[in-house]
């Protein structure tokens, strides 16, 4: 399969590379199938749409931020980054992480019941 994104260009890929939601994400109820993308040398992962290749979602795994993240069995649990152009503008969504089992090829998203995390945890700091 290929698709072209914004990030990449166009990739190419296996059917069986493609992460299903089965619920999609949040406000992204409709999308259902995701490529999960890491280059060697980026600090972030990419879950972009195969529905809509312009759509795509920088993520960070939890554990870089705290070792302790809540896990669920045989899932990676990842926060949702907005990006900004000032660095120390970075955030990610430890509120509402981004599980995936890449065994399964299967993700959710979950809002987790703690004041714990917060919706925008700055990723860099003076």
């Amino acid at each position: 399969m290929k698709i072209t994104t914004v990030q990449f260009g166009e990739i190419e890929f296996d059917e069986d590379m493609i992460v299903h939601f089965e619920n999609g994400l949040i406000g992204f109820e409709e999308l259902k199938k995701f490529v999960f993308i890491k280059n060697d040398d980026d600090l972030f992962y990419w879950l972009n749409s195969v529905e809509k290749p312009e759509i795509a979602f920088p993520l960070i795994g939890t554990r870089i931020i705290d070792e302790d993240y809540p896990t669920v069995e045989n899932n990676e649990a990842f926060g949702v980054i907005t990006l900004n152009k000032d660095p120390l503008n970075i955030t990610i969504n430890l509120k509402v992480p981004v599980y995936i089992n890449q065994d399964s090829k299967t993700g959710f998203q979950k809002i987790l019941d703690t004041d714990k995390y917060p919706l925008r945890y700055k990723l860099f700091v003076e």
